[in-house]
């Protein structure tokens, strides 16, 4: 769910995989495009300049359903009900603060196309309120039984990790068989995360791709 320089850019466009940037630099970036991305493997990001590319990372970041790490202090926080979490109330205000930083990939261009593909019912949010305040969230992508995590942020210490475990209790509850991360960081790997090779996450995609879930 968080970004590195670890990727290799590619394009994509209805479920095509297109080799030549100038391809895709015009491209509008509906939400049909946006699935077609995500179901080939890819995931779209900002260069900073409005320009939007597509990647794909190997290895790839993937997070077992069981395999989720929660500290004793996690685990404190969560029994005291700290945070009261939401799904989807307020999506759009996730991904703005995703966006919120001094390096991001999230740009207006994302923000926008990320919100019309939440209203078709794809991308989905998970929220941690304190007081009735948005102090943590993430937010991603659900197809089939997978779900691709985009970025996550937290205003309040363990807020975002709250908004983690509840995701993983969901995915697992509905039937969920894969959890995308992405690109490893030693925050996801400290939380569980594994790479696995960009060929065994396709293979895994495209049976998870097939399976009829709902995430809400």
């Amino acid at each position: 769910m968080c970004r590195s320089s670890k990727k290799m850019k590619l394009g994509v466009f209805r479920g095509v995989l297109v080799g030549d940037r100038s391809s895709i630099q015009n491209m509008k970036l509906t939400p049909e495009v946006l699935e077609a991305c995500y179901r080939a493997g890819a995931f779209p990001m900002d260069d900073g300049y409005g320009r939007i590319g597509f990647y794909r990372s190997d290895p790839r970041s993937i997070l077992e359903l069981d395999s989720l790490h929660v500290s004793k202090s996690l685990g404190r926080v969560i029994r005291k009900e700290t945070y009261e979490v939401h799904v989807n109330r307020n999506f759009e205000a996730v991904i703005r603060a995703c966006a919120d930083r001094r390096d991001t990939w999230i740009g207006a261009g994302i923000i926008r196309a990320f919100i019309r593909f939440h209203e078709a019912g794809k991308a989905h949010s998970v929220e941690a309120y304190k007081d009735d305040e948005l102090v943590g969230g993430l937010y991603g992508v659900a197809l089939g039984g997978a779900f691709m995590g985009e970025s996550m942020f937290s205003r309040m210490r363990d807020a975002s990790k709250v908004c983690l475990v509840h995701l993983v209790e969901r995915l697992r509850s509905r039937g969920y068989v894969l959890l995308d991360c992405q690109i490893q960081n030693e925050h996801l790997a400290r939380l569980g995360a594994i790479e696995i090779p960009e060929r065994e996450y396709l293979e895994r995609l495209e049976h998870a791709l097939i399976l009829d879930r709902t995430f809400v």
